[in-house]
């Protein structure tokens, strides 16, 4: 796992089948990257929702979430749309977990994304990071103090 200090990975995930999303673009503005195993599973339908419901205070901190997983981008839009999420899924489908294994958080033996938290910085370094228990909905406790530590920088 990418450690607090480097410098975060770009990258270019498709949030839709013909929009991509570039991480350089988002220089300038906190950036909180939320990957996880696997649309519809229980635990992250549960994770995605909270962040859902925390957009607002993301917001407040001039942070743009974005969930990341193995996903394709269709399945992403069908999950999205059935969970009324109103922030991007990003594929890291092909070549599978380029992305997640950028960051050190892909799991070789299940072909998924760890469930890993990254708050990024203005500056595009990596200012917190948390891997939680696949089975663990991390919350957004931990992502609101780092915002919260980066607001007093």
């Amino acid at each position: 796992m990418l450690e607090k200090g480097a410098l975060a990975p770009d990258f270019e995930l498709n949030a839709t089948p013909d929009q991509k999303i570039k991480l350089k673009d988002f220089r300038g503005k906190n950036v909180i990257l939320a990957f996880y195993p696997a649309d519809w599973s229980p635990v992250c339908s549960d994770q995605m929702a909270l962040y859902n419901e925390m957009l607002k205070y993301f917001n407040k901190y001039d942070a743009q979430i974005f969930g990341i997983s193995v996903d394709s981008v269709w399945c992403h839009l069908a999950f999205s749309g059935d969970r009324k999420l109103h922030f991007p899924l990003l594929a890291d489908f092909e070549p599978k977990g380029k992305v997640s294994k950028a960051y050190g958080v892909y799991d070789e033996q299940i072909g998924e994304s760890k469930r890993a938290l990254f708050v990024i910085n203005k500056e595009g370094k990596i200012a917190w990071n948390y891997l939680s228990p696949t089975a663990v909905n991390p919350g957004a406790d931990g992502i609101l103090d780092a915002l919260e530590e980066l607001s007093k920088k």
